[in-house]
């Protein structure tokens, strides 16, 4: 029913060029987005424009401690309210660890009602050993847990390897998904250089070793990176670190309704007429 009162205006009349978009629930095209600020109004306008197109809303950094308790709630409150999940940024998390407080943390997190846990040792160091325990904890404490891999320094790059491996430690260890490391900026840091553009031998190593595509949440804040990543997997790839103004934006690449999408749209229909037609040709010539 939401579906239908959300499009009723032009579904009626037009169809998706690019189809097979996921909608709500879903456990696959997810759209993260970045919030650094909001207040209250502007989350709720957003949240009324485009709650059917964001499923997690992360407080970047450590910008939650920057609310005032009452406020924080109300807006994990009116965030939920909107069928959209909500956490805190992994800095916080990390911040947490470095002072001896993780259970401190997680626990007043349950409490001012965040459903998500980000895991993440972008500026810090952490052992597999604690890692795993950080997830663990997290897990037990009763959060649905993303984790990131990727140092948000390029002084600090580890090796792929090294990235690889976490990426499976943390699948079997039942993260929800595996964020890659994107920054706010999109550039200089895992598969991206420092234009923005991504460094396709670093994106083939690390997707040889990815069990399920769907398990990465790719942190893309650029639109050439949106893009590329949806031309390369499908309209259902998931998607982070997007700017609350660019929600709409990206949906309508996911959908072919930006004219990137549109021409890529266009060149698979006619690719498949073109086969269907070599096909019925091959066919009427046995027939005969």
């Amino acid at each position: 029913m939401r579906d239908k009162e959300r499009f009723s205006s032009w579904r009626e009349v037009l169809d998706f060029p690019l189809g097979g978009r996921n909608s709500k629930p879903r456990v696959k095209g997810i759209t993260m987005v970045i919030d650094k600020g909001l207040g209250l109004t502007e989350t709720r306008e957003l949240l009324e424009m485009a709650a059917d197109y964001i499923d997690l809303i992360k407080l970047g950094f450590g910008t939650s401690a920057l609310y005032s308790a009452k406020l924080l709630q109300e807006k994990i409150k009116l965030v939920k309210s909107y069928g959209v999940d909500i956490f805190p940024g992994g800095t916080f998390l990390e911040v947490a660890v470095l002072q001896g407080k993780l259970d401190l943390y997680l626990q007043k997190s349950r409490e001012l009602g965040y459903t998500f846990m980000e895991v993440s040792d972008g500026t810090i160091e952490m052992s597999p050993e604690f890692r795993a325990e950080c997830i663990l904890k997290a897990q037990q404490a009763g959060f649905t847990v993303i984790s990131e891999v990727g140092k948000k320094d390029s002084r600090d790059t580890v090796a792929s390897s090294e990235l690889h491996r976490q990426i499976r430690d943390d699948l079997a260890l039942g993260v929800y998904k595996v964020i890659v490391e994107g920054r706010e900026s999109g550039k200089g840091v895992v598969i991206y250089d420092k234009e923005g553009a991504i460094k396709e031998q670093e994106l083939q190593d690390m997707l040889k070793i990815i069990p399920d595509l769907n398990a990465i949440l790719w942190e893309a804040p650029l639109k050439n990176q949106q893009q590329e990543l949806i031309m390369r997997f499908g309209p259902n790839v998931n998607i982070g670190n997007v700017a609350p103004g660019d929600i709409m934006s990206l949906e309508a690449l996911r959908v072919g309704l930006r004219g990137d999408t549109l021409r890529a749209a266009i060149i698979a229909q006619k690719a498949m007429e073109a086969e269907k037609s070599g096909k019925d040709e091959a066919g009427n010539a046995v027939a005969r």
